[in-house]
């Protein structure tokens, strides 16, 4: 469960240092413009289309911020969680490697049980 989750951070750290480390000559990319280019297109392959979905599906769910970091960790983290899952079942419909299917099934049931644990914790926060 935590290498899975160190998985997920690690990846979004990484996805945000590429995107800050863009050369002087580039402005920095807006969120629509970001978002655009993650929409799925016709020529894209079936992985890629569902791919590029749960990322937008992620980015367009994301709860407001609270203040609060506890609460905004919590729910910022459902978010990702859930995006983890419908990227591996993405990996399940068209993966063919038996070692990334198997990783695959391991983030969908630790991922589901962090999600149940958040939803746990949330609730008994009245959040």
């Amino acid at each position: 469960m935590i290498r899975i989750s160190l998985i997920v951070l690690s990846s979004a750290f990484a996805i945000s240092a590429a995107c800050a480390q863009q050369p002087a000559s580039k402005p920095a990319m807006d969120t629509a413009t970001h978002m655009k280019m993650m929409m799925p297109m016709n020529s894209d392959s079936a992985a890629t289309k569902g791919y590029k979905q749960s990322m937008m599906t992620m980015m367009s769910g994301m709860p407001a911020y609270t203040g609060d970091a506890d609460v905004d960790f919590m729910k910022q983290m459902k978010g990702h969680h859930q995006a983890a899952i419908d990227m591996a079942k993405v990996e399940l419909v068209n993966g063919k490697d038996p070692e990334a299917k198997k990783l695959a099934e391991e983030i969908v049931a630790a991922q589901e049980k962090e999600i149940a644990t958040i939803d746990t914790w949330l609730k008994t926060k009245g959040k």
